[in-house]
């Protein structure tokens, strides 16, 4: 399909232009049209590219997963603006130094942490426990090979593993740790009132305050910018369909296949591993065998879990004694599977070297491979024959489409007509999006695109789902413009005459301030004020308290000896609140239970493992030369 270019010229310009262009390459040689230029990445992070496909790919994942989150206050323009783009490439600069880093220093995810994580996946258990006929099943409809998935795992690990050990070697004293509970726990004394709403004497507004007003402030008055869009959709499940297939098809299908339904032999397997570090020295090498040796020689099935759970160091299966569930060849790396199908069952092995470490490994059962009859897969066959069938439909359904909407790219009534597929209207829309397919991210992107918008092109095909997609051509436009005076008047005289308000309260807020600052007493000022006092005593962070006024309540210094400090707070709300500050006290420590205090030491260690991590990639940033290729964004 072409899907690179645009089929934008007509006449005799696109003669001058192809023309030039046969003229360039005849000077310039074919060599040089065809080779690729250093400015095809998005940026460059030392020596390694970060390419256009990658970037989108990204930007299309946190797209869909704001619309996801956000739902009907999603607003797609905001992955248009520029500081969104460069803070999503910021992050994957990021990622790439950290790997570079784990390079430099050594730093590996183990074939045993990927195993782990893999295993810990919901999707993959079965009564908790690791269930490969589950995996193999996910595997397979994801079009994916263990090799290729746990490649991606290994890749999305390895970007934690600086900050894991960051975050694991960094440490909250207990000094630290009291310092903090104390202004957590905090308690002040507190009197404050709230000023009377003030009443104007002049409700009058004329003509030309309402005109400048509206003029001074007329993007809050717009009408946002609208499109419309016509598509046609291909829905792989509404396409028709051959016949089922016919038992003589599928038992054709089952006998060139039969190798796929023969379930494979499983083995029931414990562990008990010793690290053998990266880098180990010879003396550390020795000493790991010695203790894998010598715990080989003592176990057996009777202590073999309580062995497990006190030597392993495979934190994820140590607390089930070693147990690592039923695995089929391939599953594990390459010694450790060696010597497991090796082994007879209820043995026990000698140490085993991997990557990981030593293991030692207990056969526990045995699960014998053994075929499926036709009769049992029949179903399965007849599903897969059908799948296979309709993606191929929808495949050439979709490819067509798209070829003829390339070919014809300002209108879709050829593509309609050739595949009898209807075209559709949405109603107008915004950059937040509408209804149907207008609410899809990647269809809000592509009806305000250049392409689409302004060059009145039909877009690519646009994939929404599993074997659905459409191609969009714009309907109507209706540009961004200020809404008529006539018919925001009266919300403008309203906020005239808020803002006359709204500034009588400030410079009364003001006035009330300075007297007590100035030493004149709360009670004076609240009593001309025609207010009256509220007290509040030991007030904590967390009480049911306006959030305003709270907040500048511990924002105000410490009160010297009968000297209250004082405030005047804006509560977002149209009113002001003037408070004094009495009196401070710290948190009573010997009130914190020790689950908080632990709880806390935890979330701190997280917040100083995150900053370390932090200043680790500014540093690697500073001695990495970065380049960003604006134009690619």
């Amino acid at each position: 399909m072409l899907q690179a270019m645009r089929n934008k010229m007509h006449g005799w310009p696109s003669i001058i232009v192809l023309g030039l262009a046969v003229l360039a390459m005849s000077l310039f040689g074919m060599e040089s049209y065809f080779m690729s230029n250093d400015d095809a990445f998005v940026a460059k992070v030392g020596k390694h590219e970060i390419d256009q496909r990658a970037y989108q790919d990204r930007v299309n994942q946190l797209r869909q997963q704001a619309a996801e989150q956000q739902g009907e206050h999603f607003d797609s323009s905001a992955f248009e603006k520029n500081e969104t783009k460069l803070r999503i490439l910021d992050g994957m600069i990021d990622e790439q130094l950290l790997l570079q880093a784990n390079t430099d220093w050594g730093l590996r995810v183990s074939d045993l942490s990927m195993r782990d994580y893999i295993a810990s996946i919901p999707a993959f258990q079965v009564n908790g426990q690791f269930d490969a006929t589950s995996y193999r099943a996910w595997l397979t409809s994801q079009y994916k090979t263990p090799e290729i998935f746990e490649n991606e795992i290994r890749a999305s690990l390895a970007t934690q593993l600086l900050p894991a050990a960051i975050s694991a070697s960094t440490s909250t004293s207990d000094a630290q740790l009291d310092g903090f509970l104390k202004l957590l726990s905090q308690r002040r004394d507190l009197r404050y009132f709230q000023l009377p709403r003030p009443a104007l004497e002049n409700n009058a507004v004329s003509d030309a305050e309402i005109e400048s007003w509206y003029k001074a402030h007329q993007a809050d008055y717009m009408n946002p910018e609208q499109v419309s869009v016509k598509y046609v959709e291909v829905v792989g499940a509404d396409l028709p369909l051959a016949a089922e297939p016919s038992d003589e098809e599928l038992k054709k299908r089952y006998a060139s296949e039969k190798q796929r339904f023969v379930q494979p032999e499983q083995r029931q397997v414990s562990h008990i591993l010793i690290n053998v570090p990266a880098n180990a020295t010879p003396e550390q090498q020795k000493a790991a065998l010695a203790k894998a040796e010598k715990i080989a020689a003592e176990a057996n099935p009777g202590d073999f879990a309580k062995l497990a759970e006190q030597d392993s160091q495979d934190l994820g299966s140590r607390r089930l004694g070693g147990d690592l569930g039923w695995l089929e060849k391939g599953v594990t790396n390459e010694a450790f599977d060696s010597a497991l199908f090796a082994m007879q069952k209820g043995q026990i092995s000698k140490p085993v070297l991997s990557s990981d470490g030593y293991h030692i490994i207990w056969l526990r059962d045995i699960r014998s491979g053994e075929s499926k009859p036709f009769e049992e897969v029949r179903e399965q066959l007849v599903k897969e024959a059908t799948t296979a069938e309709r993606d191929r439909t929808y495949n050439d359904v979709a490819g067509k489409m798209s070829d003829n909407t390339y070919q014809n790219p300002t209108s879709l009534e050829p593509a309609s007509v050739a595949l009898k597929l209807p075209i559709k209207t949405t109603a107008l829309f915004t950059r937040k999006g509408g209804e149907g397919v207008a609410a899809n991210p990647k269809v809000i992107a592509a009806a305000f695109s250049d392409d689409v918008l302004v060059q009145g092109n039909n877009s690519g095909l646009i994939e929404l789902g599993n074997n659905h997609s459409v191609v969009i051509h714009i309907d109507q436009h209706v540009a961004a413009a200020a809404r008529p005076l006539a018919e925001v008047r009266a919300d403008v005289q309203q906020r005239i005459l808020d803002a006359r308000v709204a500034a009588i309260e400030k410079k009364q807020a003001d006035d009330a301030l300075a007297r007590l600052r100035k030493g004149e007493s709360m009670d004076d000022v609240a009593k001309s004020l025609s207010a009256s006092i509220t007290t509040a005593n030991e007030v904590v962070r967390r009480a049911q308290m306006p959030a305003p006024l709270l907040t500048q309540a511990f924002l105000l210094p410490h009160p010297a000896a009968g000297k209250p400090q004082y405030a005047a707070v804006d509560m977002q709300d149209g009113s002001y609140v003037l408070l004094a500050v009495d009196k401070v006290q710290d948190g009573d420590l010997s009130k914190v239970p020790p689950e908080q205090r632990e709880s806390l030491r935890q979330q701190m260690a997280q917040a100083y493992g995150y900053e370390a991590t932090r200043e680790l990639i500014d540093q690697l940033r500073a001695k990495t030369k970065i380049k960003i290729n604006q134009q690619r964004l």
